[in-house]
């Protein structure tokens, strides 16, 4: 796989005094899952916003050797508008770029419906449960047809059956889409799920403790959590961040 991007000794300390990235390396390739895992506070989320754009580095470098692909986001929270019904919700980045607003339309629905809402055009956001919430979000995102996914612990606040019926979907468009993805989460487990390396953060100020590569089977699903592979591969996980909290 080519490279997709880098990031080469970022560091960020905030107005606060709070350095929550220093010496931070890292390079992920283009059509790789890659988890960030790590305790709180240890950056992860910070590093995802100056991938996106959405913070500037006090040091170190973000390079895109083929040039910087098209990247939607996925916050933890859905953060729709109340106002919008979700056709107009997932619409709005498309708006954003003036696309013709029957463009914009079909495409938004198709996005809906990729993601398990077709039929759900015209429901507000009061009228959907959570994990739907987040299906609208992640439908906002793919609407852009994005190369590269940055989700920042999009999962954390659903109960397990929704979490898992969401890896499994969000597993089914990664390899549909060809994307490469960078997911945030606290959970060993998720991150062993769905990746194919997992990073572990070091406690603040963030840098790189551990880079995991992981070989899951390219179809996966909740008979894969019940395997020796998978219990093996969340124990390296596991252990790599309890050494990095320790240290």
């Amino acid at each position: 796989m080519s490279p997709l991007l880098s990031l080469c000794g970022i560091a960020k300390t905030f107005d606060s005094g709070t350095q929550a990235i220093a010496r931070l390396d890292l390079d992920v390739a283009d059509g790789e899952f890659v988890s960030l895992v790590g305790p709180s506070g240890c950056g992860k989320s910070t590093a995802l916003r100056i991938v996106a754009g959405l913070l500037s580095p006090d040091a170190g470098t973000v390079t895109f050797p083929g040039g910087k692909p098209q990247t939607g986001f996925v916050f933890q929270e859905p953060t729709l508008m109340p106002w919008a019904s979700a056709l107009g919700n997932v619409r709005l980045p498309l708006d954003l770029e003036h696309m013709n607003r029957g463009e914009a339309n079909a495409r938004a629905a198709r996005a809906l419906a990729r993601v398990g809402l077709g039929g759900f055009e015209k429901a507000y956001p009061r009228e959907l449960s959570g994990g739907m919430k987040m299906r609208v979000s992640i439908a906002r995102a793919l609407a852009a047809e994005p190369k590269l996914l940055l989700m920042d612990e999009p999962f954390a606040a659903l109960d397990e059956l929704t979490r898992q019926a969401l890896n499994d979907d969000l597993l089914k468009l990664w390899v549909e889409d060809a994307l490469s993805v960078i997911f945030v989460t606290h959970s060993v487990y998720e991150s062993t799920y769905l990746s194919s390396r997992v990073v572990v953060m070091s406690p603040r100020p963030g840098r790189v403790a551990a880079d995991i590569a992981l070989s899951p089977p390219p179809e996966r699903d909740e008979t894969y959590r019940l395997t020796a592979e998978f219990t093996r591969d969340a124990g390296r996980v596991s252990a790599a961040l309890k050494q990095a909290m320790a240290a």
